[in-house]
């Protein structure tokens, strides 16, 4: 299967949204909403969240690289500022120590139930990352969940797994939950 990213935008919107419609909304709702600052839809319906999210697109607010094969959109990968993305999981750990300011945060995933397990998440990481350089580059944090010695259902491995970043060349920073890492890398702008 050829894959192919594309940044979310006004543009791609349509594509992101039908998944996401495909899939109740992309765990109960959230509409890869989660991360983003409480909006007035958070925890009150997936239609509030739908609506806050294409806003948030159609302001440059919201980032993703979406995969596609050929015309289909099977996945994501969500990306943005930490002023873009504020809550992450873990939160209190990972404010417990001191972390280095990053630039981007890679906070979730989304892949299509019927392609998962098949490189979907690690192409959306490469074109977050690829759209990270375009956009300038910098320190880049992520918050994947160590596998090791456990299964682990991939649909629930919305912050990507840690084997997948170290492949992509983060370093492991810090542990701040159970199976939860702090991961950097530092990308460099394209020229």
């Amino acid at each position: 299967m050829y894959l192919t990213t594309r940044p979310l935008a006004p543009d791609t919107w349509p594509d992101f949204a039908r998944l996401a419609e495909a899939h109740h909304g992309v765990w109960g709702g959230c509409w890869c909403m989660a991360f983003h600052a409480r909006g007035p839809g958070w925890g009150v319906s997936a239609d509030l969240n739908r609506a806050e999210k294409q806003a948030l697109v159609q302001q440059g607010r919201a980032q993703a690289a979406l995969v596609y094969a050929g015309a289909d959109c099977l996945g994501w990968c969500q990306y943005g500022p930490p002023a873009e993305l504020p809550r992450i999981k873990n939160l209190a750990a990972y404010r417990a120590a001191e972390t280095p300011a990053a630039d981007w945060r890679i906070t979730c995933f989304f892949v299509e139930k019927s392609h998962r397990g098949q490189g979907i998440a690690q192409a959306a990481l490469h074109g977050a990352l690829a759209e990270i350089a375009r956009l300038g580059g910098g320190r880049v944090e992520g918050f994947p969940e160590d596998t090791t010695g456990r299964k682990a259902t991939a649909a629930f491995l919305f912050s990507g797994s840690l084997s997948m970043f170290k492949a992509a060349g983060f370093a492991a920073l810090r542990q701040i939950g159970k199976h939860k890492w702090v991961v950097t890398r530092t990308v460099t702008a394209f020229p």
